[in-house]
């Protein structure tokens, strides 16, 4: 990261300088001042285009600004294997919106993801490469494994310090990322034990079963469906004993979560600030679910917490959520409105700090 320092020309060696020296600047033995940190991260995925920009404020972060667009840039990706045009149309549009946010906000640094549409689809480099010539956005995209461990990143600080154990999941619009969380020892900080990604989320479930109409018996069928996929994951963290237990729980990250949360509280609009680490039990989560479950297109797509943009996707978000409930037994799930993008941002804090360290051992070495 450039400081905006430039260093002076020196007289050429060996040569007398005749010219008069300049009056010495008063100094008013004030430092000065240093640019303004900001901070953004950018997360592309299947179905949403996230941004967030932010400032260093203590240990934590101070939102400066925050966008988030629904582009559905996967959709029939399941079956052709190939972002569409129109997907590509949207989501460029909403990242040119990002890129004039980062300019008008003097962000300082930035990362900027893509993730499972880029990653299947055989035109998602082809279509990341236009972008960077459109809009300046240089994106990375992703392992399985790097998203997991940024969405873990981004919430832990909500697992519950009383438990022995949590499993986060992202359920995102094409796959879904689940990791099983432990402390390595009494009092220390929990950390990933294991983790999977599963190759299904709400928008390739929806586009394979229908997302606007499941009765209780397809809709079953998805839950057995995933349920399936998630217990030959088997126990990876040799964790099932304590959820059994009753001492763990889920932490979920993603918009079902958040809709169901937001659905339950009977909001007439969204608000982070009663979602973001809201606990559900099963009972009433599972009985929100049904509610949707049942609900009409138009109904869901009424729903303040839900909108016609995710009316069609929403259930089989709930299906994912049911079949891990069934197979890792809990008695409660927290809801983050948090994931990815602080995972980033925190990423990024720990960078800058390194080079500010780095230059420190470096000026120490050559004064």
């Amino acid at each position: 990261m450039s400081n905006g320092e430039s260093a002076g020309a020196a007289n050429a060696p060996g040569r007398e300088n005749t010219k008069k020296k300049p009056a010495a600047k008063k100094h008013s033995g004030r430092r000065a001042k240093a640019p303004n940190v900001r901070y953004a991260a950018l997360d592309l995925g299947t179905n949403n285009c996230r941004l967030l920009i932010a400032a260093p404020s203590g240990k934590d972060f101070r939102i400066i600004d925050a966008f988030s667009r629904i582009v559905r840039l996967g959709e029939g990706l399941s079956t052709s294997g190939y972002l569409s045009e129109t997907a590509m149309a949207r989501a460029e549009k909403a990242l040119l919106v990002c890129a004039e946010k980062i300019a008008r906000r003097g962000v300082t640094d930035m990362r900027c993801i893509a993730t499972q549409a880029c990653r299947s689809a055989e035109n998602g480099a082809a279509f990341l490469d236009k972008i960077r010539t459109e809009t300046g956005l240089q994106f990375d995209i992703i392992t399985t494994e790097e998203e997991a461990r940024l969405a873990a990143a981004g919430c832990a600080d909500l697992i519950d310090h009383q438990a022995r154990a949590a499993l986060i999941f992202d359920i995102g619009g094409g796959s879904t990322e689940i990791s099983w969380m432990r402390r390595p020892a009494q009092g220390a900080a929990f950390e990933i034990a294991a983790w999977t990604s599963m190759p299904f989320g709400v928008v390739s479930l929806a586009e394979r079963w229908g997302g606007k109409d499941l009765d209780p018996e397809r809709y079953e069928a998805v839950v057995a469906d995933v349920q399936k996929a998630v217990s030959q994951c088997g126990d990876p963290a040799m964790l099932k004993a304590v959820f059994e237990a009753g001492e763990a729980h889920l932490l979920g990250t993603s918009g079902t979560v958040t809709s169901i949360a937001g659905v339950q509280l009977e909001l007439d609009r969204y608000r982070r600030d009663r979602v973001d680490g809201m606990w559900l039990g099963v009972d009433d989560a599972r009985a929100t679910i049904e509610k949707l479950r049942a609900m009409s297109f138009d109904e869901r797509a009424r729903e303040p917490c839900i909108g016609v943009d995710r009316a069609d996707l929403v259930v089989c978000g709930c299906a994912i959520l049911e079949a891990l409930i069934r197979e890792w037994p809990v008695a409660r799930v927290r809801v983050a409105d948090r994931g990815l993008r602080e995972g980033i941002l925190a990423d990024l804090a720990r960078q800058v700090q390194k080079q500010k360290r780095r230059r420190r051992r470096g000026m120490k070495k050559t004064a």
